[in-house]
């Protein structure tokens, strides 16, 4: 597997992708036990339990594929291991018993995608940013935006916080890759190439993920090209 692409840990923090995930069969039909259709207006309703609220999700405007749901999945990895498939934007946990659950993601823009396997690290509800220098330097309406925390400039937790409701930190021999799974305030970027490296989900499904995950999980991010 690949070495991260360093390149896009410079470029800052926003994600890429295509099209199918070779070696693997996907369908979006149910467990035998799973009963009626996806309420999916229950799925991504508000949620008002949190620090911040978070809008419901318009799911009339989304394009249902990228919509939560258990599928069928057959690849050889691990239960509980992470697979990032950017050219379909797919993000799937692997279930027992040849199952995933599937999330649409948006990923790196051209030039800022990676590919490889690394290791959750760490945790963070309703994370600070502290955004690269160079990005910084590059974007100065972001002066105008952050503060000082106890890391260093950044932007606190927060609506206005890219990083969403929760983030998992991605680590690769035992160094911050710089690049997370994160939530977004912005559904529309679901399914998209848009970001700078990083995973972004809706943040009711990364919450889902996150409520699931364990400190050391394994994540392998396929080429956008396989």
């Amino acid at each position: 597997m690949s070495n991260l692409d360093r390149r896009a840990v410079i470029a800052g923090l926003t994600v890429t992708a295509a099209t199918g995930l070779t070696g693997c069969v996907t369908t979006a039909s149910s467990p035998p036990d799973a009963g009626s259709p996806t309420d999916y207006q229950s799925m991504y309703a508000a949620i008002t339990t949190e620090p911040f609220p978070i809008p419901a999700v318009d799911v009339s405007r989304m394009n249902p594929t990228y919509l939560r749901q258990r599928v069928r999945y057959s690849a050889g990895e691990q239960p509980g291991t992470i697979i990032v498939d950017p050219a379909s934007y797919f993000l799937y946990h692997i279930e027992e018993g040849g199952w995933a659950m599937r999330y649409g993601v948006g990923v790196g823009r051209e030039g800022f995608g990676w590919s490889g396997s690394a290791t959750i690290k760490a945790k963070r509800k309703w994370p600070d940013w502290y955004p690269p220098k160079e990005m910084i330097e590059r974007e100065p309406r972001l002066k105008k935006m952050i503060v000082q925390l106890q890391s260093g400039l950044g932007m606190p937790g927060g609506p206005r916080n890219p990083l969403g409701a929760r983030a998992l930190y991605l680590w690769q021999n035992n160094k911050d890759t710089l690049y997370r799974i994160h939530g977004t305030f912005e559904p529309g970027t679901i399914g998209r190439s848009v970001s700078s490296g990083c995973i972004r989900m809706i943040n009711q499904d990364v919450i889902h993920l996150y409520n699931r995950t364990p400190i050391g999980t394994t994540v392998v991010v396929r080429s956008a090209g396989v």
